[in-house]
């Protein structure tokens, strides 16, 4: 049976987290989904959690680096060979929802205009309504969105479309200036509302977090808090929080990110920088 989605799920050293994350997604796999795996680096335990699943019947193709090549490699990897209607990625430090890809892919189908959907990592105590209510519109199929010009690089659901006219990622362009680029052609982004909530296990509040204390952050700090110069659990907890509020602000006019809008944005955060203000996205 042909598939519609094709799935990436990149994996490095982490072994812990890809059990819980590897076993959910291929959980929520119905026969029209496959899951590819690029799993960086030498760390024989989490290479030994990926092998355990090669027998799955969602399990389609894995491939091995050597070298940590992180994102635009692996995703464009998926994107060249893919062959499905629908791309997605999925961390290796998040869990899926049940259902996910069947609410997706019926907004997407009922909806010819969507370009990225997005599942929602944030617990429900860092949303605030009377914020997010002036983003949240309700399209074709009663669907509804939060809408934003980015999503972020794990639990969306993107038309194959998008990348036929946009292409690949480009050298050092990440996920969101991707997203960017794809509104500023007109493709409508957002994530899915009521959100579906992927929990993400480098948030202190989820249950199968590893960064308990300080020691814990400074140990397995995620990406976006050695960039944000985060030493400390409380740090960590706050950058969280700045991040959901900013999703839930930020327009979702692609005029807002280019131009001179994009330059004041900028100067606005090197001046900031020298006050001690964090980086939120």
């Amino acid at each position: 049976m042909k598939a519609d989605i094709d799935i990436l799920m990149i994996t490095y050293n982490r072994p812990t987290y890809t059990k819980l994350a590897l076993a959910r997604l291929l959980e929520t796999c119905d026969d029209h989904m496959r899951v590819w795996v690029w799993h960086n680096g030498t760390d024989e335990e989490t290479l030994s959690v990926v092998e355990s699943f090669s027998q799955h019947p969602r399990m389609y193709r894995f491939t091995h680096s050597l070298e940590n090549m992180k994102l635009n490699a692996p995703t464009n990897w998926l994107w060249q060979n893919a062959e499905g209607s629908f791309l997605s990625k999925v961390d290796d430090d998040c869990l899926m929802p049940y259902g996910w890809a069947e609410t997706l892919r019926a907004a997407h189908r009922d909806n010819p205009g969507f370009g990225v959907l997005g599942c929602w990592r944030f617990p429900e105590e860092d949303f605030v309504p009377q914020v997010a209510h002036k983003k949240i519109q309700e399209f074709n199929g009663g669907h509804r969105l939060m809408r934003n010009c980015w999503i972020e690089g794990s639990g969306y659901l993107m038309k194959r479309q998008c990348v036929d006219g946009a292409g690949f990622l480009r050298d050092s362009e990440g996920f969101t200036s991707y997203s960017i680029r794809l509104a500023r052609q007109a493709w409508i982004h957002g994530w899915y509302y009521p959100f579906l909530y992927q929990e993400h296990f480098d948030d202190p509040r989820s249950k199968h977090s590893l960064l308990r204390n300080d020691s814990d952050v400074r140990h397995w700090a995620p990406l976006s808090a050695i960039n944000n110069g985060v030493k400390s659990l409380d740090e960590w907890q706050a950058q969280l929080r700045r991040s959901a509020a900013l999703l839930q602000r930020a327009p979702y006019d692609p005029k807002f990110y280019s131009g001179w809008r994009k330059q004041l944005k900028h100067v606005r955060g090197r001046i900031k920088q020298p006050f001690g203000c964090k980086r939120q996205w």
